[in-house]
């Protein structure tokens, strides 16, 4: 993700572009689902995320930009769908209980913050009965 480029018409051009710059995948428009709920980050920007179709994973290939992504990994949505693999972070401030966030765990990966709030609403989106 980032910041939308005054050439980029609206969140999903941002998307798409920050998806090439970012993973050196060109996805377009036509793979793009809709946009979930924009969402305040920490710094109080408003982040509209996008959910797109890859494809089989298998057919897909990244090249990260290594100053902008450490790691890529995947999780299997029925992984996240299991109870023993969600949970909750509790955060504080000046002593005092201030926010509570959603985790994901896998493997040695915690999915947390910005990224677990995201990968929330979208399996509330994708499986609603299941989440």
């Amino acid at each position: 993700g980032g910041k939308r480029d005054p050439a980029d018409g609206d969140a999903v051009a941002t998307a798409l572009r920050e998806t090439r710059e970012e993973l050196g995948l060109a996805l377009g428009a036509e793979r793009v689902w809709g946009l979930l709920r924009t969402v305040p980050n920490r710094g109080g920007m408003v982040v509209a995320p996008v959910l797109a179709n890859l494809g089989p994973l298998e057919d897909v290939t990244l090249t990260p930009n290594p100053e902008e992504v450490e790691e890529v990994f995947t999780i299997p949505l029925d992984h996240l769908l299991q109870a023993e693999n969600q949970g909750y972070t509790h955060f504080r401030a000046k002593g005092r209980y201030s926010y509570t966030l959603p985790v994901f765990l896998h493997g040695p990966y915690k999915v947390w913050g910005l990224t677990a709030i995201i990968t929330e609403l979208t399996l509330e989106l994708l499986a609603p009965d299941l989440y």
